[in-house]
């Protein structure tokens, strides 16, 4: 069992290549929610919803986000009359999102949720939320706190944040099948997600380090020089007090990590780090990517 933590865009892409080389149910995947967050009446699960989609094989790949061919005529609908609504839901995706709404009202876990909608897929591997208990993730602005989605939706990252910070304050227990897949885990891979909004909300669910110990860490950056390959990694890094490249992903994962992983590209130097192609511009990338991954397993 390969078990990866994963966030919306980096590591999916990555999950992508390792599909071509492990059979799914050999693979598990710790999901970051903290950008979930109630909308329209659905319960949106950003990444949860990309890595399912993504085994289910109804991805949409150019975006990394929703459902290939899905349609949006309920939004459509829903602009007329409430202009102000910021994120764009396709009908099918939407209602994955109801659905998930009505289960958790119903006194199901997220996990429980989670593996309902597998089940309904078909899907064999096994995705898991970091928690059962909601931790959102909020930036600080001029204009005051605001949940991630608005500031990297509406305003796509393009206003100045002095803080990030989680509501509430308590760092949430892991689901029991979170830290249930790092036991079982032969190798656990921190995949090439935005390092503080996607995979530092997993790692700070109670247990994850404590199960960390032990296991064989493989971790991949998503940065590129100064540049992460996607999202607003950079801005988010700096207002943590980080470098805002490799050389500040590995300092956020110090006291994890076995071996990192860096681009051939990359001209920041990390002690110790491996290089290969990380960027995943083709599944076949990803998957010559994961293959060397598993080369130090």
């Amino acid at each position: 069992m390969i078990t990866f933590l994963s966030g919306g865009t980096g590591t999916p892409k990555l999950l992508q290549g390792a599909r071509k080389v492990l059979d799914d149910p050999e693979i598990s995947v710790i999901v970051n929610t903290g950008e979930d967050i109630r909308y329209q009446g659905g319960h949106i699960s950003p990444d949860v919803d990309t890595v399912t989609y993504l085994f289910a094989g109804i991805l949409n790949t150019t975006t990394w986000w929703g459902i290939a061919g899905d349609t949006f005529t309920t939004h459509g609908i829903i602009r007329e009359y409430l202009p102000d609504a910021f994120i764009s839901i396709g009908d099918l995706d939407r209602a994955f999102q109801i659905i998930r709404a009505d289960l958790l009202e119903k006194g199901l876990t997220l996990t429980e949720v989670t593996r309902e909608i597998c089940r309904h897929l078909g899907i064999s591997a096994n995705i898991v939320p970091m928690s059962n208990d909601r931790w959102t993730t909020l930036v600080r602005t001029a204009a005051g706190d605001m949940h991630f989605q608005e500031y990297w939706v509406r305003h796509r990252g393009n206003i100045p944040l002095t803080a990030v910070i989680h509501d509430p304050i308590p760092c949430p227990p892991a689901a029991p099948g979170a830290l249930d897949a790092i036991r079982r885990a032969e190798t656990v891979i921190i995949g090439p997600s935005n390092p503080v909004t996607s995979i530092l909300p997993i790692l700070s669910c109670s247990g994850i380090r404590e199960e960390l110990q032990g296991k064989k860490v493989i971790a991949v950056s998503p940065f590129i020089g100064d540049q992460p390959v996607s999202g607003p990694a950079g801005q988010l890094m700096e207002v943590m007090g980080y470098q805002a490249d490799s050389s500040g992903v590995m300092k956020m994962y110090e006291g994890i990590v076995d071996l990192f992983i860096q681009d051939t590209r990359d001209p920041v130097h990390v002690p110790g780090a491996a290089r290969y192609d990380t960027l995943m511009k083709t599944p076949e990338i990803a998957g010559n990517l994961m293959r060397a991954i598993l080369s130090h397993t």
